[in-house]
């Protein structure tokens, strides 16, 4: 009854903090969005060189963007002229280092592994879209223009206008967009947090120790395929890998299982293919394995 009433109590609490975190985060990125202009920020990665690149992956940072507004984004910059390198910065950094990733980790991790996340994952960004533009992977882009699907709630269709209206306006239209956008993945953090609940009251320790513990040195590899193909989106994975981590799974194991899940979405990966070639398909896949266990061996160094 003990273990029943705590397995509960996990679940409730970790909903709530969720939820609220949630929905706050989105708010405030919705927010700083109202005074930053995309094609002011597309003109200034062009002109950058290799700063762009840092540029192009800082904005994906803050854009809580899912795969149906980051692939249309993405050839957006391609059309504009944006350099094929810092455009794919944006493009593994926009899922890698969400917003609402970024503060689950902190809240349920601890800032310092929030920020050692954040450190890793930009810096893989910012080089691995230098790499691709260095092995002139651009030539594997089709000539498409793709327009951007309904699928997405929240963000502002007209950020100057949104801009002009007072704060009371603002705030209350940050706050719908992030309700509007945790609508939609409710259900996958509900099922996370519960599954996270049952591991933390019933999943025996020594179990996941052996199996995906620190001393298991294929352990974040194993993770990091199992979670790219898998998708696990972040708000599940985080809430299973926090239970995992309290049972003794290693936290570089439980990191490459977020990035491999959050970087490499079966939507996203449909829709790659449909603006690239399978070949550059494969090397993104390839970059978000190596981005994830490259940051799961950091974390068990550093952590």
């Amino acid at each position: 009854m003990n273990t029943l009433l705590d397995t509960i109590w996990y679940f409730c609490y970790i909903t709530v903090e969720l939820v609220v975190l949630f929905i706050v985060i989105t708010a405030l990125v919705e927010i700083i969005l109202m005074y930053i202009p995309q094609e002011k920020i597309s003109k200034k990665i062009e002109k950058a060189g290799f700063f762009g690149n840092v540029i192009a992956a800082g904005f994906g940072a803050l854009t809580p963007f899912c795969a149906c507004s980051t692939i249309p984004m993405t050839v957006g910059f391609l059309n504009a002229g944006v350099p094929f390198g810092a455009t794919m910065s944006f493009l593994i950094a926009s899922p890698l280092l969400n917003p609402i990733i970024i503060a689950m980790l902190g809240a349920l991790v601890g800032i310092k592994a929030m920020l050692v996340y954040v450190a890793i994952a930009f810096i893989c960004s910012v080089l691995f879209g230098w790499v691709l533009q260095k092995v002139d992977a651009q030539k594997y882009v089709k000539n498409v223009r793709l327009k951007p699907q309904a699928c997405c709630s929240g963000g502002n269709d007209n950020p100057i206008e949104t801009k002009k209206l007072p704060w009371i306006q603002k705030i209350a239209i940050a706050l719908r967009a992030g309700w509007d956008t945790l609508r939609p993945i409710i259900w996958y953090l509900l099922i996370g947090v519960a599954l996270g609940a049952i591991i933390y009251g019933y999943m025996p320790s020594d179990w996941v120790l052996k199996i995906a513990g620190p001393d298991n040195p294929f352990a974040v590899p194993v993770a990091a395929i199992i979670g790219v193909p898998l998708y696990i989106r972040a708000e599940t994975a985080i809430p299973i890998g926090v239970a995992l981590m309290g049972k003794g799974m290693s936290i570089g194991a439980v990191i490459a299982l977020v990035i491999g899940g959050a970087g490499m979405a079966i939507p996203e990966m449909s829709m790659l293919a449909s603006i690239f070639k399978k070949k550059l398909v494969a090397m993104i896949v390839a970059v978000i394995f190596l981005t994830a266990v490259i940051s799961g061996y950091l974390f068990n160094i550093l952590l």
